[in-house]
């Protein structure tokens, strides 16, 4: 008798265990078909015993993540993105992972990006950086050099003016969105720090008005064009139509160049040097994995982070041209020493993330409204609408009164 019930008890101990499920919020469109590959393909073998289900989060992902984790309703995992990362820790609804899960393996500038107050809150599920990505057939047709690593903000410009004049008006050297994401890179090269000590922005920096005015200054004489210009909506559309040299963009422009301009011959190089520090500067977007602070199935959440994390996964991700992978083992990695220009622009990007001043792409706890006056900024001086001056002196008024509030 006593032996058929502690039978009875495994068996129900086993199928409490086998219905343990992780659900998991990420976002929708490529993911969707992506993450329930690999989930089938890599975790469900290492993670006997759970079901994971991905929950993709239809429209604005902050929005719905902030809907569900105030309703209790969150995945036991999801993306944190990290720049609104700030915003969610607030929340006091993700797990502080430090001591929970080794960020040894990782990249130390994307562990920093997830770290606040000495806790790390999320693992870098991949990430991106920026590289200049030129047209070779421009170039050549004009004769001049191409960008290279050594270049600086003066001689890449130096390149793109003679590009324009010899190639004429129907040509133009750089595809220039008023956009913080891509500006902001130039002045952190400069030395510019978005957040100061006090947590205040200065938008008058020497260095931020530096980067300012030789961004917006490349619109003289149209070397420089917006991508509205051309009837796109950023950078790389605007390369894609064959009449631009230049865009900075990151390893997301190479599926779409595969797809909306196979026969476009581009190369890739590093970020220009700032002319006055000698130092590039990058921005590192990422998405990390985070956990649900209110799980009832943490043990399980965390293997699953494990495991999709794990040097199988970012091999795969690497291979298959989803994203660049976020362990630091995977710098050697062959796929980077291949000709084609996919693989030479990822091992830029990757290259990107550890070299010069280098600082996550984060708006702060005021979330996405911070960026707001920079970009507004931008938008009148590449319009020829202000001046670089009158346009900054705006901005520093409503970024004061936005961190004000």
């Amino acid at each position: 008798m006593k032996k058929t019930l502690l039978v009875s008890l495994a068996v129900l101990a086993s199928s409490a265990a086998a219905q343990t499920t992780i659900k998991i919020n990420g976002y929708a469109g490529q993911d969707n078909t992506i993450y329930p590959e690999m989930i089938n393909r890599f975790v469900r073998p290492q993670v006997p015993g759970v079901t994971v289900s991905y929950q993709a989060l239809q429209g604005d992902y902050n929005q719905g993540l902030t809907t569900l984790l105030a309703s209790g309703s969150a995945g036991d995992l999801f993306y944190l993105p990290a720049e609104t990362l700030d915003t969610y820790i607030a929340t006091g609804k993700v797990l502080p992972l430090t001591g929970q899960v080794s960020t040894a393996p990782f990249l130390r500038n994307l562990n920093t990006t997830f770290t606040r107050n000495g806790k790390v809150y999320a693992i870098a599920k991949d990430f991106n950086t920026l590289s200049v990505i030129y047209n070779k057939d421009l170039f050549d047709e004009a004769k001049v050099p191409y960008p290279n690593n050594n270049d600086t903000w003066s001689s890449l410009a130096t390149k793109l003016t003679n590009l324009k004049r010899a190639l004429g008006s129907d040509y133009y050297g750089i595809c220039l969105a008023p956009d913080y994401a891509r500006m902001g890179a130039f002045a952190v090269g400069a030395g510019w720090k978005p957040f100061g000590t006090n947590g205040k922005t200065n938008l008058l920096d020497p260095a931020f008005q530096a980067a300012f005015n030789w961004f917006t200054g490349l619109t003289k004489d149209k070397v420089g064009i917006q991508p509205s210009e051309l009837s796109q909506d950023w950078s790389g559309g605007c390369l894609g139509t064959g009449k631009v040299a230049v865009a900075i963009e990151g390893n997301w422009i190479t599926g779409f160049l595969k797809d909306n301009a196979p026969n476009l011959k581009y190369g890739t190089a590093l970020m220009p040097k700032a002319n006055t520090t000698g130092k590039r500067g990058n921005f590192i977007y990422t998405v990390g994995w985070a956990v649900n602070a209110a799980s009832k199935n943490r043990a399980a959440a965390l293997k699953v982070l494990n495991v999709l994390t794990g040097p199988q996964v970012q091999q795969y991700v690497l291979q298959e041209g989803i994203a660049i992978p976020s362990r630091t083992a995977l710098s050697n990695n062959a796929f980077f020493k291949k000709a084609d220009p996919a693989a030479q622009n990822a091992a830029a990007v990757f290259a990107g993330a550890s070299d010069g001043n280098v600082v996550p792409y984060t708006f702060g706890p005021k979330g996405p409204d911070w960026a707001k006056p920079i970009n507004t900024a931008l938008a009148a001086a590449l319009s020829g609408q202000q001046t670089p001056a009158a346009a900054l002196r705006r901005a520093q008024q409503d970024m004061t009164a936005l961190q004000s509030r």
